[in-house]
C-alpha cells in the first residue's frame, strides 16, 4: 500500500485507464468489466479491477490536476507494477478544425509549469506519448470506423483563465486544452512505462458549442470501447 492506494499488489492490472471522476469510474466499471470489485477509495478516489473480454484492466480515477494525476499514475507504476496507463476525459477545443464531439488522441502534452522540474530537476515543458499505445489505438480505430484526431494538448493548471492565450496556442501548436495529461507523461518517462491520452472534445473556446448530456454520453461511450479494445491488445 502507499499513502493513496490501499489495494494489495494483486488488486491492480498491470493497464489502467483513468478517468479523472470517480463516478466515471465506477460507471465504466459497471457497464464494461466482468467480476470486477472496488480495490480503492483512500480520499474518495475509486479504483475497480475486473475483466474485459478475459483481459484483466484496473479502472481507476485520477481526480482533477496535474498534481493528483501525478500522485496517483506515480505510484501505480513506482509500487504496483503497472506497465501502461491510458488517460480517457475530455477536452476543450482551440482550433476551429477541431470540433465538439471528436475524439481526439494525444501525440503530446505541453505545460507552462513545474512538475517536471520538480519531480527530477528536468525543466521541460513538452512531453510526448507512447506510439506503441498509440499505434494500437490507430488500428482499433480503423477497424471500428471510428474517427479519432492526432493533437497536441495543453494541460493547464488554471481551469478559470482571464488571461490570453492566443499567442501561446499558436507557438505552442496547442489543439486542446485539459489539466492531467502532462504528468502522466512525464511519469511513464521518468519510469520506463507506457502512457497516452484520448479525449472527447467537450466544448469550443472557437465556436462556444458545448456537447449536450446525451451527446457527452455517446461520445464519451465510444472513446471507452475504443480505449478498452486497444489496451487490452498491449
Amino acid at each position: 500500500m502507499t499513502p493513496h492506494i490501499e489495494a494489495s499488489l494483486d488488486e491492480i492490472a498491470p493497464i489502467v485507464l483513468m478517468p479523472g471522476d470517480p463516478v466515471r469510474a465506477e460507471n465504466i466499471a459497471k457497464k464494461y468489466l466482468t467480476d470486477y470489485k472496488l480495490v480503492n477509495k483512500v480520499r474518495g478516489e475509486l479504483a475497480f479491477t475486473g475483466y474485459y473480454k478475459n483481459k484483466k484492466v484496473t479502472i481507476f480515477s485520477s481526480g482533477k490536476g496535474i498534481p493528483s494525476m501525478g500522485i496517483y499514475s506515480y505510484e501505480l507504476f513506482k509500487h504496483y507494477n503497472v506497465e501502461a496507463i491510458l488517460r480517457i476525459g475530455t477536452a476543450g477545443s482551440y482550433k476551429k478544425e477541431v470540433n465538439v464531439g471528436d475524439i481526439i488522441l494525444a501525440e503530446s502534452s505541453y505545460s507552462t509549469g513545474s512538475y517536471s522540474f520538480e519531480l527530477d530537476g528536468k525543466k521541460e515543458n513538452i512531453l510526448y506519448s507512447d506510439k506503441i499505445i498509440n499505434a494500437e489505438i490507430e488500428n482499433v480505430a480503423r477497424g471500428k470506423e471510428i474517427k479519432i484526431k492526432k493533437c497536441r494538448v495543453y494541460s493547464t493548471l488554471s481551469f478559470y483563465s482571464e488571461c490570453k492565450l492566443d499567442k501561446l496556442i499558436k507557438k505552442q501548436k496547442i489543439d486542446v486544452v485539459e489539466m492531467e495529461t502532462f504528468s502522466l507523461f512525464k511519469n511513464a518517462q521518468k519510469l520506463g512505462k507506457k502512457a497516452s491520452a484520448l479525449l472527447a472534445v467537450s466544448d469550443s473556446f472557437v465556436t462556444k458549442e458545448e456537447m449536450t448530456r446525451e451527446d457527452r454520453e455517446k461520445n464519451l461511450d465510444e472513446l471507452i470501447i475504443l480505449a478498452l479494445e486497444s489496451i487490452i491488445k498491449l
